[in-house]
């Protein structure tokens, strides 16, 4: 986490009503600064508390734009920001099959399953057991039981429910793994960090029938991926 200044562990002391309050504002926030402009996405940022999504001794800074450490190797819950700055170039949307490689804390992929709807499908795929162990528990306290959750390697995808509509990489990566783009639906899109050189680019690929269109939307930082396409 390199480039960020974590706060120190504490004993959480915040109520709901204050959290509740600091997930307005945050929202307010995002819409303000342009990062979120789905209606869709918005609600599902005030439905699900954040901080649920949280290591106790962290859960305190849940809305703060810093990324947390998370258990597991160099494993990390990111800045509230980086939700929409992925979910809005995708065209996250009801109805989509979404596919998330990095699992988390597993708030992304709570996100998400409020995003797609009861009529749209959310996998996610986490190589890190001790990572994964934690998010499963923080979906299942929270009510989440229709997410597919696969312990594995992310590189490798989820071919049993694809093609996707959107496909998002929470890791940086030297080049999008190749089983990602096949199992990406015709016309469907995939983000992830793409290292070029020391930097990390944000960019969005769009899966059309003769090929790829490649944009890259801004510099980022994530830790890097693993697996057979880690970085």
């Amino acid at each position: 986490m390199a480039g960020w200044v974590i706060p120190p562990p504490k004993e959480p002391t915040k109520s709901r009503e204050e959290f509740a309050q600091e997930r307005t504002a945050k929202v307010r926030w995002l819409v303000r600064h342009g990062y979120l402009k789905s209606e869709r996405i918005r609600q599902a940022l005030l439905k699900v508390p954040r901080e649920d999504f949280i290591p106790r001794l962290y859960r305190d800074y849940a809305y703060l734009e810093v990324p947390l450490p998370l258990p597991g190797e160099h494993a990390t819950v990111s800045c509230p920001h980086s939700y929409p700055l992925f979910y809005e170039p995708l065209g996250l949307d009801e109805g989509h099959w979404f596919l998330e490689v990095g699992m988390g804390s597993g708030y992304g992929t709570a996100v998400a399953r409020h995003v797609v709807g009861s009529g749209g499908v959310v996998v996610s795929v986490e190589i890190d057991p001790v990572t994964f162990g934690f998010a499963r528990r923080n979906l299942k306290n929270a009510g989440y039981h229709d997410i597919v959750l696969v312990k594995g390697d992310g590189g490798l995808g989820y071919p049993e429910k694809s093609p996707y509509d959107s496909i998002a990489v929470t890791a940086a990566c030297i080049e999008i793994p190749p089983p990602l783009i096949e199992q990406l639906r015709i016309g469907g899109r995939l983000i992830a960090p793409v290292l070029e050189g020391d930097m990390q680019n944000l960019t969005l690929l769009e899966k059309g029938g003769t090929g790829i269109q490649r944009q890259v939307i801004c510099e980022v930082l994530y830790v890097s991926l693993r697996g057979i396409y880690g970085s």
